[in-house]
């Protein structure tokens, strides 16, 4: 009798009669045989969940021709999917019948229809109030928490799955085959932003197969992207690492995000801000791994080339930079990559001395320092075996990223702390130029000691006029007109008479110079709040005209 009634359980033919009969279980007497039944249906659809799995469409199709009505009118049922862990099952079960590349018109159709169960299973609006009420009491559940309760535990049961590779309690032997995994990420993709489904997207995309190649249907790691970009879901970091490890468009599509919104959207934003942008994109962080690292700067890398190296751009990959490193030294202990495989075509030694924090240094050690940068950097350019163009640009950008001690050289330059005036004004020639040849570069030098010396000389002229300024930067020396205007801002900044006609030689410029000016500007305050010296009157006047600058700009723009 008892293997009779095993027989009977895992009859299809059986549990296809049953489920037309329940219908919606709309009647008690219904209701009752359901009930009576769940233990035994739960048997017998993990047995069909584990039969499907090694099938693809057809196949399945062939052994059980009616499989679709057995689960379409059990997935209405809610005394069915109310029970323990049958609504994961049906769900393996209708992604193992997914064709995640249809080939003809019913296999379409098929897939529109299952992925119609599956919105049904997921989504609140499905599952009526009135339709679940009955089980929901038998359940211990009042019915408006009904639902939430219901998806979030089947949610983490699938997240479960996917980690210890189980069903239902039970080994499977074997990992979950990739065509289900690859067809329940398709059919999470009208479902991303459902608060409750996190658990299984993460899940998913931190997921490893067997297969080398990538078992995730491109449209939902794309989906998990946009959604992610558009802050309509906040993932872990290491979601976050593993989607952008996983597809490279969803990569440089976050990278372009943040540099656009930076440079257009958020263009008057100050480098505090724009740390504030980076870290929240979660683009440094993830950047510890030197895979991403590389891809995004090899976006830098084309946005310094094709817009010239701009100050608004400089700006960004310093800043994004300066995050960088400090997710990596805070990284350190967890994640150990050595420092040459995030710049691999670099001299290490120059890694090294860029990557010191000016505030961890006495500022009396600065000067020794820049001369030290400066040293390895005029060795690589005068080593005739690295005169490659590619060779001589990749030692460039990387002193571009550690921009800050430009900065710094060009401010020592004026408070007549370099013992070697020449050194430095190099190392700026050198970030400025870096394309000069011997013969350019010894013009450049000489060019930069004349204007160096021009504004040295300003220093005691009483009174100051913007003319006077205006001399420094005629069209004697075009070639370093950036350097210039680099030495000159500084000037403005540290002179007592400077800051006081400062606003009004800004503003005789043009829109992008003045721009260039703004965005330097910036920078120096940021670098003087970092080092502790916003109280010193230098950085007060340099905030102060930062301020005025800007209210000035958005009044001439808004008029």
């Amino acid at each position: 009798m008892a293997q009779d009634t095993l027989d009977t359980s895992l009859n299809f033919e059986f549990w296809l009669n049953k489920a037309v009969a329940w219908g919606q279980a709309t009647t008690l007497e219904s209701q009752q045989d359901v009930c009576l039944h769940l233990p035994q249906l739960q048997k017998f659809l993990q047995q069909i969940y584990e039969t499907l799995k090694h099938m693809d469409f057809h196949t399945a199709i062939q052994r059980f021709p009616l499989i679709g009505q057995l689960l379409g009118r059990l997935c209405w049922n809610p005394f069915v999917i109310g029970y323990d862990e049958n609504q994961k099952i049906l769900m393996w079960c209708l992604c193992c019948l997914y064709c995640s590349e249809p080939w003809n018109t019913i296999e379409l159709e098929v897939n529109i229809w299952i992925r119609s169960l599956l919105c049904h299973l997921l989504s609140s609006s499905k599952l009526g109030l009135n339709e679940v009420g009955t089980v929901s009491q038998a359940l211990g559940y009042t019915s408006p928490d009904y639902y939430p309760k219901l998806l979030k535990n089947m949610v983490l049961s699938l997240a479960n799955e996917l980690r210890v590779n189980h069903l239902n309690g039970f080994s499977i032997g074997k990992t979950i085959p990739d065509k289900q995994i690859k067809a329940m990420s398709l059919l999470c993709i009208p479902l991303l932003t459902l608060p409750d489904i996190l658990p299984l997207l993460e899940a998913l995309l931190t997921y490893q197969g067997d297969e080398s190649k990538e078992i995730l249907c491109s449209e939902f790691l794309e989906g998990v992207n946009e959604s992610f970009l558009q802050k309509k879901i906040a993932l872990s970091e290491s979601a976050v690492l593993s989607l952008w490890l996983r597809h490279l468009p969803s990569l440089e599509k976050a990278t372009l995000h943040l540099f656009e919104n930076l440079i257009s959207r958020h263009r008057n934003a100050s480098p505090e801000e724009m740390e504030c942008f980076i870290k929240d994109s979660l683009l440094p962080q993830a950047a510890c791994h030197p895979s991403i690292f590389r891809i995004v700067d090899e976006i830098f890398w084309n946005a310094l080339l094709e817009t010239n190296g701009t100050s608004e751009v400089l700006t960004v990959i310093q800043v994004f930079t300066r995050c960088f490193v400090q997710a990596f030294q805070k990284n350190n202990d967890q994640l150990k990559f050595p420092l040459k495989s995030y710049f691999p075509y670099t001299s290490p030694s120059l890694i090294m001395v860029l990557l010191q924090n000016p505030k961890d240094l006495p500022r009396g050690l600065w000067c020794q320092h820049l001369n030290h940068i400066s040293e390895i950097l005029k060795k690589i350019v005068e080593d005739q075996s690295t005169q490659s163009c590619r060779s001589l640009f990749e030692h460039w950008f990387l002193f571009i990223h550690f921009g800050e001690w430009a900065d710094i050289a060009a401010e020592e330059l004026l408070m007549l702390r370099a013992e070697s005036p020449a050194t430095l004004l190099w190392l700026l020639a050198f970030y400025y130029n870096p394309h000069d040849q011997n013969q350019q570069r010894t013009q450049t030098m000489v060019d930069a000691a004349e204007a160096h010396g021009h504004i040295m000389k300003l220093f005691g002229r009483t009174p100051l006029s913007v003319k006077d300024l205006q001399d420094v930067t005629d069209t004697r020396h075009p070639r370093i007109q950036r350097l210039i205007r680099h030495l000159l801002l500084n000037f403005l900044l540290l002179s007592p008479d400077g800051y006081k006609i400062a606003q009004e030689f800004i503003i005789t410029q043009t829109d992008e110079i003045a721009s260039e000016l703004l965005n330097l500007i910036a920078r120096i305050t940021y670098r003087w709040n970092r080092l502790g010296v916003e109280t010193q009157r230098p950085a007060k006047l340099a905030k102060d005209l930062l301020q005025e600058l800007q209210c000035y700009t958005m009044k001439s723009e808004f008029l």
